[in-house]
């Protein structure tokens, strides 16, 4: 049972009191930290350039400078939007298990952690609709409609929530230190960041009992599944950030071909691991996953309807 890891787990718990300390000594109100302007310059880098999803391709060559500009700033709305749609599935999935049994210890955590991630959400939705007047859809992942077992279940739904925070925080912490975006992009990473890294220290402890629980219960078929499973999901959530609504909205001929483009190119398959790369270390440090070869199944998915 994971309480009884949990409670026989110092080191853990330690952990969780620090934690539930710093989010009390770092609250603040997002609702008067950002000085939000009209508008954003148009012939400037929304996101690094290097976080593009072109860098690097044989498509971005064909692109004038302007177009350039505009491509990073509809792949920042499409970025800042998997943050609005991410966050919403893990405040329902972990609403779902505070203060349910074996989730006692952490519930504590899972208080804070809500009301930082609507706050989060919040302020993403805001920099999207002021500045790019939308939210992208996002599709949902496949296998969410397998059958798991109670302890396959709730792993997986914190191993989801941790990669999504690791993925996130990649960009995150690069555009928080890149003096060429406008103080306002830099201000929302920054503040995020800010609150996932606690959030990442909490989910890699939490993740790890969860594997442990599941290890001691679970058959070798099923721990095969989770492991296939986690693949799909490492690669659903890379190729989300090829949006093709993107590139038609930046003006670029034939989204779907550029986008069939960007995920067959070497470059792709470089970035995901790029990206991934912490977590990927994390995953197989820990057992969870065997290897790194993600077995990447490019330019399968046609989403990006707006």
């Amino acid at each position: 049972m994971i309480s009884e890891l949990i409670s026989k787990d110092d080191r853990f718990q330690e952990i969780l009191e620090r934690l539930n300390r710093k989010s009390v000594e770092d609250y603040y109100n997002p609702y008067r930290m950002f000085d939000w302007p009209d508008s954003l310059p148009e012939h400037q880098w929304w996101m690094s350039p290097e976080l593009t999803t072109t860098f690097g391709t044989d498509v971005a060559p064909e692109l004038d400078r302007e177009q350039l500009y505009r491509l990073s700033r509809y792949e920042s709305i499409n970025f800042y939007s998997l943050n609005v749609d991410g966050i919403r599935e893990l405040i329902v999935e972990v609403t779902r298990r505070i203060h349910t049994r074996g989730f006692e210890i952490p519930s504590e955590f899972f208080h804070h952690f809500i009301g930082e991630e609507n706050e989060h959400m919040w302020f993403f939705a805001e920099f999207c609709l002021r500045y790019g007047k939308k939210i992208y859809r996002q599709l949902e992942p496949a296998g969410q409609g397998n059958t798991w077992s109670d302890e396959a279940a709730s792993f997986l739904v914190f191993v989801r929530i941790l990669l999504f925070e690791e993925l996130v925080d990649h960009f995150n912490s690069t555009m928080a230190a890149d003096e060429r975006l406008h103080d306002t992009i830099r201000a929302v990473n920054r503040i995020h960041h800010q609150d996932e890294s606690r959030h990442i220290a909490f989910g890699r402890e939490l993740v790890s009992l969860l594997f442990k629980d599941l290890q001691a219960k679970a058959s070798e078929e099923e721990l095969r599944r989770v492991r296939e499973y986690l693949k799909r999901y490492l690669n659903y959530s890379f190729e989300s950030l090829f949006n093709p609504q993107v590139y038609r909205d930046a003006g670029i001929p034939e989204p779907f071909a550029v986008r069939r483009r960007l995920l067959a190119s070497p470059r792709s398959a470089e970035f995901q691991l790029q990206v991934f790369r912490k977590p990927l270390n994390y995953l197989i440090k820990t057992g969870i996953l065997q290897d790194r070869e993600l077995s990447l199944s490019r330019a399968s998915v046609g989403q990006g309807e707006a």
